[in-house]
């Protein structure tokens, strides 16, 4: 699989992904936005995690570094 997100972009979309589900999971927000929060976090924590984006990858974004030796 091709790499598209790496360096300091990876971290924040893990915790940040961490942080919308855990507020998502207890703040006791309405049925729309506890949902919404799950989702986005979902998205954010598995696209940091795999190191792959597709709506990057549609946009020709990359933030991962050309070392084809990298470890994910």
């Amino acid at each position: 699989m091709k790499y598209n997100v790496g360096g300091i972009e990876r971290p924040i979309r893990i915790v940040l992904g961490i942080v919308l589900l855990g507020i998502g999971a207890f703040a006791g927000l309405p049925v729309t936005a506890t949902t919404v929060l799950l989702v986005v976090g979902t998205i954010a924590l598995v696209t940091g995690a795999i190191s792959y984006c597709p709506v990057w990858a549609l946009l020709g974004f990359n933030t991962c570094p050309t070392n084809p030796l990298r470890k994910v």
